[in-house]
């Protein structure tokens, strides 16, 4: 069972008690307590939708010389918006505008995530969400192409 919540952990970046609580309402089983915590992650995102986001940077993205993006992307603290999953994302995004020239926000947030089809890019953030416990929102980007 440790080691079960020490891998949910990794996986989801969610905590300990949380990882515990997961397994113990699937009765052990792995992949069910990974999906549980995931919809539980999906929750709190959502509650955190409407808090300001007053920190964040820009993300700055070339692709082969050829394509660039510049990406805004907002969280509410400084802690945060120098976070790895934070960065992460940041880059995922980027990559994500790049390769497949969403017209606007509201476009991108709707396409599946280039690295995971089956996950939509809302989805992915809201993700990121759930691990920093902060609102996340793509203020604006802009995508230019030779």
């Amino acid at each position: 069972m440790t080691k079960d919540i020490q891998r949910l952990r990794e996986i989801t970046g969610a905590g300990v008690m949380e990882c515990k609580k997961a397994l113990a309402d699937v009765r052990g089983n792995f992949d069910e307590a990974l999906k549980l915590i995931n919809e539980r992650g999906l929750i709190k995102a959502e509650k955190k939708a409407t808090r300001a986001t007053g920190a964040g940077f820009l993300e700055l993205y070339i692709h082969n010389g050829r394509v660039g993006v510049l990406l805004e992307l907002r969280c509410e603290t400084d802690f945060v918006a120098h976070s790895d999953p934070f960065k992460e994302l940041a880059k995922n995004l980027a990559m994500q505008i790049a390769a497949m020239d969403p017209e606007n926000v509201e476009e991108l947030l709707k396409q599946p995530f280039i690295k995971d089809e089956s996950m939509t890019v809302e989805n992915l953030i809201k993700g990121v969400v759930a691990k920093t416990g902060e609102n996340i929102r793509i203020e604006r980007f802009c995508r230019y192409e030779l």
